[in-house]
């Protein structure tokens, strides 16, 4: 596998699990919009996949439609910029299994 620059790596927040098990990801996602009977809820587009994703632990109004954010688990961790998505979103894509795991995690995943 090829070394990340620096900036790649910075927008993955990738940490290592407790287990040794490998690292967990966040993945780029373009909110589509802010849920208007949840505020803590954004629909978010994910590599065509739309998801509601949690956006309580973000600033209110610090996000809205058109933004990207780190997702990891069905939440936004943080807002990022669109360069950033782009570099992350390719970086994820050639690593593989991983990228490919957290994907699989997201479609199966559910906020109501």
């Amino acid at each position: 596998m090829r070394d990340a620059p620096a900036e790649e790596l910075s927008v993955l927040a990738g940490t290592e699990s407790e287990e040794g098990g490998g690292m967990c990801l966040g993945i780029p996602g373009e909110v589509v919009e802010i849920h208007v009977d949840r505020a803590d809820l954004a629909t978010v587009d994910v590599s065509g996949v739309k998801r509601a994703i949690n956006i309580g632990l973000l600033e209110d109004g610090e996000v809205g439609p058109g933004d990207w954010v780190l997702i990891h688990v069905g939440f936004a961790m943080s807002k990022i910029d669109e360069a950033e998505a782009k570099a992350a979103l390719d970086f994820l894509e050639s690593i593989g299994q991983a990228y490919e795991d957290e994907m699989a995690a997201l479609l199966e995943s559910q906020i109501e």
